[in-house]
Order: C-alpha cells, then structure tokens, then sequence
C-alpha cells in the first residue's frame, strides 16, 4: 500500500514538474489531450482579472481587494492540491474498495449503464448536464446539512466579491463531490472521460466569471447559466424567510435553480452584505479556516 501511494505522489510531481516547464502551454492549454491545469488557471484568472480592472461593477471595490492573496493561495492549493494529489492518492483506493463492495452485492463493477459506447459528443453534453446537477445537489446539502455546512463556511467567509473567492474552500469539500461525482459519473454511468479537461476549463471560466467584479449579464441565457447578479445572492449574509438555508446553489448552469425553486434574485445585489451570521468572527487565515471547520459549533 505504502509503495502504491508512493507511486501515486510522485506521478503527481511528475505531472506538476512537467505542466510548469511545459512553455507550449503558454500559448495553448490544449496542445495535449491531458490539458495543462497550470498554465490554464494562471490565464482564465488574468483574463478575468483584466476585465474586472477595465470594467467593474462594484466601481469603489480595490483592485487588490480585501484577502485577495489568500484566495489566490487557495486557488492553487485546492486545484493543484487538494484536487489533484489528495484526492488522487485516495481515489485509487476508493474506487477498488467502492467496486469490492459492489461485488459484494452483485452489483457490476465497471459501471451499470454504460454511456462510454454513445458517440462523444453526445457523452460529453450527457456529461455536462449530469455533472452539473450532481454538483447542484451536493451545494445544496452542504448548506442544509450542519456537518457540511461547517466545511462549506471556508466559502462563505468571503466578504468582498471577485474572480479568486471561486476556489476558496475546504479542501474536505473535494472528497464530498469527488466521491459522489465517482459513484455516478464512473461508475453508474461509466463514461468515457477523456475531455474532462475542457469541460473543467469551461467550468473553471464560469465559476470565475460568477465569482468576479463584473456587470456582466447573459440575456435570456440567464435562465440557463449561472450570473453574477444571480451568485451574489448565494452569498448574501442576510438570507430571505422563504430561503432560510440559502439559494441560487447553481454551479455553471442557473436551470435547476429555476426548476426546483431555489432561484432569487431581487435586484441587482451589488452592494449587499456578503458573509453569514457572526461572519465577522471567522478566522482570516487559511490554517485557522481549515482548523475552524473541523470543530463542532463553529
């Protein structure tokens, strides 16, 4: 076992090593089909950051706002970290004993509808739309279950919105929606994943574009994707009677918050107060965030 994770942390070096002096990438993420996570983030988020510069919607908003650098710093922790190399050492053992139990059962174990013969096209919207709604209910369970609550905290601490808040939270959270993403996307549906990648670029420039200072609307599209305007409300410290554990729980796509009732958007939500209840008194750095969590009563 010892040797496997050793095994597994060095591929994980390996990959980063070769990502950084990977200079192609530079110019283009995509020139593999592995993608390049590094140089792709670093991009997305100077791309973001430029137009939040040029065009802001919170115009009295610091460029460099209030824990500008500690979001950064959880941007590469959580995506490098985190969702790479923790959940990499633990997801090989997951998933040989996730399959174990399900022999056990007599259930199959490479996956009960198997999607991956399915053109890829059609595979990688299937993909889409599954994934998003998986993620979709597991925001909406860390908000309504007290244990997860705690963690998604780390999140909700933000208190001035902009493009890096999108990846500040618990790294426990990864193992909540790894694991459910697992069950689901590879093994009941067992898809073929080889364009993950520009799914999760996609979905990185989303969560930063909802995430940013930015008067950016989509249109009608808002009714399909998630906004700004719409997620600033997610982060509301006062939340509304009708919502008591919170709304607009939409990660790329605004759909489900219309289709299940949980949208709410009552103005442009601008110069609302962000946080939760006692927000004020949660620890500002990211050790003291990541012990917090793990206490009860916080």
């Amino acid at each position: 076992m010892l040797d496997k994770i050793t095994h597994i942390i060095q591929s994980y070096w390996n990959y980063l090593y070769s990502s950084i002096v990977d200079w192609q990438a530079i110019i283009n993420p995509f020139h593999t089909e592995r993608g390049n996570y590094f140089y792709l983030l670093i991009e997305l988020s100077l791309i973001v950051w430029v137009l939040e510069i040029i065009f802001p919607w919170r115009k009295n908003q610091a460029i460099i706002r209030k824990d500008f650098w500690l979001d950064a710093f959880y941007m590469f922790f959580n995506l490098f970290f985190s969702s790479i190399l923790f959940y990499g050492v633990l997801s090989e053992f997951t998933s040989i004993g996730f399959k174990n139990f399900m022999s056990l059962i007599g259930l199959p174990r490479s996956g009960v509808i198997n999607m991956s013969i399915l053109p890829m096209w059609t595979q990688f919207i299937l993909f889409f739309l599954i994934n998003d709604f998986i993620q979709w209910c597991v925001h909406n369970a860390l908000h309504r279950i007290p244990f997860l609550w705690r963690f998604h905290k780390v999140h909700h601490s933000v208190e001035e919105m902009g493009f890096a808040a999108h990846l500040r939270y618990h790294f426990m959270e990864t193992f909540i929606y790894k694991s459910v993403q697992y069950i689901f996307l590879a093994w009941l549906f067992n898809f073929d994943l080889r364009y993950a990648f520009i799914l999760h670029a996609f979905t990185i420039a989303i969560g930063h574009f909802n995430h940013a200072n930015i008067n950016i609307k989509y249109g009608f599209l808002k009714y399909i994707l998630n906004t700004p305007q719409m997620h600033i409300w997610h982060h509301a410290k006062e939340l509304p009677k009708q919502h008591p554990d919170g709304m607009n729980f939409g990660i790329t796509l605004s759909i489900w918050d219309y289709l299940f009732k949980t949208a709410y958007i009552p103005s442009d939500g601008r110069d609302i107060q962000l946080g939760f209840p006692n927000s004020e008194s949660f620890p500002k750095t990211f050790l003291g965030q990541f012990f917090k969590s793990f206490r009860k009563n916080t």
